[in-house]
Protein backbone atom coordinates (compact mmCIF):
# COMPACT_ATOMS: atom_id res chain seq x y z
CA UNK A 1 0.00 0.00 0.00
CA UNK A 2 1.00 3.63 -0.36
CA UNK A 3 3.78 4.92 1.89
CA UNK A 4 3.53 8.71 2.39
CA UNK A 5 7.00 9.04 3.86
CA UNK A 6 10.44 9.91 2.49
CA UNK A 7 12.04 7.15 0.45
CA UNK A 8 15.75 6.66 1.08
CA UNK A 9 16.64 4.86 -2.16
CA UNK A 10 17.69 6.32 -5.49
CA UNK A 11 15.24 8.26 -7.60
CA UNK A 12 14.88 5.35 -10.00
CA UNK A 13 14.15 2.99 -7.09
CA UNK A 14 11.57 5.46 -5.80
CA UNK A 15 9.95 5.64 -9.23
CA UNK A 16 9.82 1.83 -9.45
CA UNK A 17 8.17 1.77 -6.02
CA UNK A 18 5.56 4.32 -7.12
CA UNK A 19 4.81 2.31 -10.27
CA UNK A 20 4.39 -0.82 -8.16
CA UNK A 21 2.05 1.04 -5.80
CA UNK A 22 0.06 2.36 -8.78
CA UNK A 23 -0.38 -1.18 -10.09
CA UNK A 24 -1.56 -2.39 -6.68
CA UNK A 25 -4.01 0.53 -6.32
CA UNK A 26 -5.60 -0.08 -9.73
CA UNK A 27 -5.54 -3.89 -9.70
CA UNK A 28 -9.08 -5.22 -10.06
CA UNK A 29 -10.70 -1.77 -9.94
CA UNK A 30 -12.79 -1.14 -13.07
CA UNK A 31 -13.88 2.42 -12.23
CA UNK A 32 -11.87 5.02 -14.16
CA UNK A 33 -12.64 7.90 -11.78
CA UNK A 34 -11.49 5.89 -8.75
CA UNK A 35 -8.28 4.91 -10.53
CA UNK A 36 -7.56 8.47 -11.66
CA UNK A 37 -8.25 9.85 -8.19
CA UNK A 38 -5.83 7.42 -6.57
CA UNK A 39 -3.24 7.97 -9.29
CA UNK A 40 -3.31 11.76 -8.83
CA UNK A 41 -3.02 11.42 -5.03
CA UNK A 42 -0.14 8.97 -5.39
CA UNK A 43 1.75 11.40 -7.63
CA UNK A 44 1.06 14.47 -5.52
CA UNK A 45 2.43 12.82 -2.41
CA UNK A 46 5.30 11.03 -4.17
CA UNK A 47 6.77 13.93 -6.14
CA UNK A 48 8.38 16.68 -4.08
CA UNK A 49 8.08 20.31 -5.09
CA UNK A 50 4.84 19.94 -7.01
CA UNK A 51 1.73 22.02 -6.49
CA UNK A 52 -0.73 20.27 -8.83
CA UNK A 53 -1.06 16.72 -10.14
CA UNK A 54 -4.01 15.42 -12.05
CA UNK A 55 -5.80 14.58 -15.24
CA UNK A 56 -7.72 16.22 -18.02
CA UNK A 57 -9.94 13.85 -20.00
CA UNK A 58 -10.70 14.17 -23.70
CA UNK A 59 -14.44 14.25 -24.38
CA UNK A 60 -14.11 14.05 -28.16
CA UNK A 61 -13.89 17.83 -28.53
CA UNK A 62 -11.75 19.29 -25.72
CA UNK A 63 -9.97 18.42 -22.48
CA UNK A 64 -12.19 18.44 -19.38
CA UNK A 65 -10.91 18.54 -15.82
CA UNK A 66 -10.71 15.14 -14.16
CA UNK A 67 -9.48 13.96 -10.76
CA UNK A 68 -6.60 16.02 -9.35
CA UNK A 69 -4.72 17.14 -6.24
CA UNK A 70 -4.09 20.86 -5.83
CA UNK A 71 -5.89 24.18 -6.09
CA UNK A 72 -9.05 24.47 -8.21
CA UNK A 73 -8.16 24.40 -11.89
CA UNK A 74 -9.34 25.43 -15.32
CA UNK A 75 -12.29 23.22 -16.27
CA UNK A 76 -12.03 23.07 -20.08
CA UNK A 77 -8.97 23.34 -22.32
CA UNK A 78 -9.27 23.35 -26.12
CA UNK A 79 -6.90 21.11 -28.08
CA UNK A 80 -3.86 23.08 -29.19
CA UNK A 81 -4.18 25.65 -26.38
CA UNK A 82 -1.73 25.92 -23.49
CA UNK A 83 0.66 23.16 -22.48
CA UNK A 84 -2.08 20.57 -21.90
CA UNK A 85 -3.93 21.25 -25.14
CA UNK A 86 -0.70 21.28 -27.15
CA UNK A 87 0.55 17.99 -25.66
CA UNK A 88 -2.84 16.43 -26.36
CA UNK A 89 -3.09 17.64 -29.96
CA UNK A 90 0.50 16.63 -30.74
CA UNK A 91 0.20 13.42 -28.66
CA UNK A 92 3.64 13.92 -27.18
CA UNK A 93 5.02 14.70 -23.75
CA UNK A 94 5.86 18.34 -23.14
CA UNK A 95 8.33 19.38 -20.45
CA UNK A 96 8.20 23.14 -19.95
CA UNK A 97 10.91 24.59 -17.73
CA UNK A 98 9.33 28.05 -17.58
CA UNK A 99 5.60 28.12 -18.26
CA UNK A 100 5.60 31.91 -18.48
CA UNK A 101 7.73 31.62 -21.64
CA UNK A 102 5.38 29.08 -23.27
CA UNK A 103 3.27 30.74 -26.00
CA UNK A 104 -0.40 30.64 -25.03
CA UNK A 105 0.21 29.27 -21.53
CA UNK A 106 -3.03 29.01 -19.55
CA UNK A 107 -2.36 30.13 -15.98
CA UNK A 108 -4.69 28.13 -13.73
CA UNK A 109 -2.41 28.56 -10.69
CA UNK A 110 -0.18 31.64 -10.56
CA UNK A 111 2.31 29.75 -8.37
CA UNK A 112 3.14 27.28 -11.16
CA UNK A 113 6.45 27.94 -12.91
CA UNK A 114 7.17 24.62 -14.64
CA UNK A 115 5.00 21.85 -16.00
CA UNK A 116 5.06 18.39 -17.54
CA UNK A 117 2.14 17.04 -19.54
CA UNK A 118 1.96 13.43 -20.72
CA UNK A 119 -0.78 12.35 -23.15
CA UNK A 120 -2.92 9.36 -22.21
CA UNK A 121 -3.32 7.33 -25.39
CA UNK A 122 -4.68 3.89 -26.26
CA UNK A 123 -3.49 3.00 -29.74
CA UNK A 124 -4.41 6.08 -31.78
CA UNK A 125 -7.17 7.15 -29.39
CA UNK A 126 -6.56 10.19 -27.16
CA UNK A 127 -8.00 9.64 -23.66
CA UNK A 128 -6.65 12.77 -21.99
CA UNK A 129 -3.47 14.03 -20.34
CA UNK A 130 -1.57 13.73 -17.09
CA UNK A 131 -0.58 17.22 -15.92
CA UNK A 132 1.89 18.05 -13.15
CA UNK A 133 2.89 21.56 -12.11
CA UNK A 134 5.67 22.87 -9.90
CA UNK A 135 6.41 26.27 -8.38
CA UNK A 136 10.09 25.65 -9.22
CA UNK A 137 11.37 26.53 -12.69
CA UNK A 138 12.97 23.65 -14.62
CA UNK A 139 11.69 21.17 -12.00
CA UNK A 140 11.18 18.21 -14.37
CA UNK A 141 14.04 16.33 -16.04
CA UNK A 142 14.37 13.52 -18.56
CA UNK A 143 14.43 10.75 -15.95
CA UNK A 144 11.18 12.02 -14.49
CA UNK A 145 9.69 12.33 -17.99
CA UNK A 146 10.42 8.64 -18.65
CA UNK A 147 8.91 7.67 -15.29
CA UNK A 148 5.76 9.72 -15.88
CA UNK A 149 5.35 8.30 -19.38
CA UNK A 150 5.38 4.80 -17.86
CA UNK A 151 2.95 5.95 -15.16
CA UNK A 152 0.59 7.43 -17.78
CA UNK A 153 0.83 4.26 -19.86
CA UNK A 154 -0.29 2.17 -16.89
CA UNK A 155 -3.20 4.54 -16.24
CA UNK A 156 -4.24 4.54 -19.91
CA UNK A 157 -4.47 0.74 -19.86
CA UNK A 158 -7.20 0.76 -17.22
CA UNK A 159 -9.36 3.83 -17.96
CA UNK A 160 -10.83 2.90 -21.32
Amino acid sequence: MFQAMPYDGTRSERYESVLSQLGALMEGEPNAIANLANASALLKFSLPDTNWAGFYLFDGKELVLGPFQGLPACIRIPLGKGVCGTAASERRTLVVGDVHAFPGHIACDEASNSEIVVPLVQGDRLLGVLDIDSPIKHRFDDEERRFLERFAGMVAEVIR
